[in-house]
């Protein structure tokens, strides 16, 4: 499956892209600078927005207009300006950030977290309602990373890449996880599961970090297509477009050693031959 290069080089630790329908941009994160990226599909153009912090983890729109972003510790609430407020602090653990995640279909935002040193079991997920609670999720887990649900919203696929891919029963009414099971196993060689989404058909598409590529899994969990990259840190993918046939995908030159990767940082597409499903958005 071909790939398209769509940016320069734009971020140092490129992340999280999502699909923003009303300006027809794919909102992405350059992680440890603190800032997030717009790319516009119509222009090629990209903007910058500045966030509070070193960090800026995740992004997402919110329902009422406007962006919803995880910082170092905390979650911001952007307005249609950009102008940012506090919503909430979630991570009170020294020397563990957020990291990386996504809102359900009944608005929430979910966020793990990861220390800087990787610890194992030193991070979590947490599920932010749309009020400002914060609430956790799974405790012990070590770099919280991808997550994204079934079409019918019951079954969640969530990522901790030192783990694998697992499987959960989702209460949509509650916002609770359970029944936690193994989705697919990722083989190391092959590089660490980083991002994910869900496809309309029920396959789980899987960045893999040191792996060059994104792979789809059936819904069974079985490996069925690969999307190979030019760069190695692939890091998260996401479905967009007017008609939610193109997956997006982000990279990484975190610690590339200047010179052999040209392309890291980029923002690449890819018609994957399938749709996907709309963004959810953050209710609060």
């Amino acid at each position: 499956m071909q790939v398209e290069q769509i940016t320069e080089p734009l971020a140092y630790h490129g992340e999280g892209p999502c699909w923003l329908a009303g300006s027809g941009e794919v909102a992405w994160v350059d992680m440890l600078a603190g800032r997030i990226l717009a790319t516009s599909l119509a222009s090629g153009t990209t903007r910058v927005i500045d966030v509070p912090g070193p960090v800026a983890a995740m992004v997402r729109p919110r329902a009422g207009g406007g962006l919803v972003v995880a910082g170092e510790t905390g979650v911001w609430l952007l307005d249609e300006n950009d102008s940012p407020t506090l919503l909430c602090e979630v991570e009170h653990t020294p020397n563990v950030r957020l990291n990386e995640g996504s809102c359900d279909a009944q608005g929430r935002f979910w966020i793990g977290s990861m220390h800087y040193d990787f610890t194992p079991g030193a991070a979590k997920l947490y599920r932010v309602d749309p009020d400002g609670s914060v609430e956790v999720a799974l405790p012990e887990v070590t770099i919280s990373n991808g997550l994204g649900w079934s079409t019918d919203g019951e079954i969640a696929f969530y990522a901790d890449s030192t783990v694998g891919v697992d499987v959960f029963e989702f209460d949509g009414v509650n916002g609770v996880l359970s029944d936690r099971q193994r989705f697919a196993d990722i083989d190391p060689s092959l590089g660490m599961p980083d991002g994910l989404a869900v496809d309309a058909e029920g396959g789980v598409w899987v960045a893999l970090w040191d792996g060059a590529a994104v792979f789809r899994l059936s819904p069974e969990g079985k490996l069925d297509d690969v999307v190979a990259l030019p760069c190695g840190r692939v890091t998260a993918c996401s479905f967009g477009g007017e008609n939610l046939d193109e997956l997006f995908i982000t990279t990484s030159r975190l610690d590339v050693p200047e010179g052999t990767e040209p392309q890291a940082g980029s923002l690449f597409r890819c018609l994957p031959g399938v749709r996907g499903q709309a963004v959810n958005t953050f209710a609060g």
